[in-house]
């Protein structure tokens, strides 16, 4: 939790391994911890890259919206992806985490698709009937790590119906949903009372604001270290 954001790119280009004096099978949980570490660096480097297109004169450029969302709402899925991948390469035993970091990794191109397709249609994407747009960046990584999350429970208890039941009673699992539902009601307010991403620092507020995807993984934390 501690992990700097130069010891977090440190890590994630060397293999990583259990603790001195630990081993693998003493790791218990489902290694949210391990999750939540991952979504600052994807805050940071979309508000900077916001900043910079703003101070180079690119405040509506579409490939740097796309740039800036796809860091500030999707950053943290590469990474968790590559955790996922990590966890592969290493033959750990699969987890809830893992399971999600997989559907996070996904669901990172299907924005791309909606944002190319609404401004194909001529929707305009800064006033409020395009809030949406910010929402896909920031949530549809959540919706696939959700729909990953319920099929890891399914091939875990062996049916649909235990797999349901034990979702509906998993606390990261509710989160998601929770978020998933709460944030385009809190995008469209923002909209409908005036905001609009008219530079890329706005444009990277927004998604960051949207981007709750660090609430899952917390939950799912806390509950290891309480339970």
């Amino acid at each position: 939790m501690g992990a700097t954001v130069k010891e977090f790119f440190e890590e994630s280009t060397e293999e990583i391994l259990p603790d001195e004096g630990s081993t693998e099978e003493e790791l218990p949980g489902e290694e949210f911890s391990e999750l939540i570490k991952y979504t600052v660096p994807g805050y940071i480097l979309g508000l900077l890259a916001g900043v910079f297109l703003d101070f180079q004169g690119y405040q509506r450029s579409a490939a740097g919206q796309w740039l800036v969302r796809t860091l500030a709402g999707e950053g943290e899925s590469i990474f968790e992806g590559i955790f996922s991948i990590r966890q592969r390469l290493r033959k750990a035993e699969g987890s809830m985490a893992e399971a999600y970091g997989w559907g996070k990794l996904f669901g990172i191109a299907i924005p791309w698709i909606i944002d190319f397709g609404s401004r194909l249609a001529g929707i305009d994407v800064y006033g409020v009937e395009g809030f949406y747009i910010p929402y896909f960046y920031a949530l549809s990584d959540q919706i696939g790590a959700n729909i990953s999350g319920i099929l890891f429970l399914k091939r875990t208890e062996g049916s649909w119906k235990a797999g349901f039941s034990r979702y509906v009673r998993h606390p990261v699992m509710l989160a998601s949903l929770f978020i998933i539902i709460i944030v385009p009601l809190g995008l469209l307010g923002a909209r409908i009372m005036g905001f609009s991403p008219t530079t890329q620092t706005f444009t990277a507020l927004e998604t960051i604001a949207a981007n709750l995807c660090w609430v899952p993984p917390l939950v799912g934390w806390l509950n290891e270290k309480y339970r």
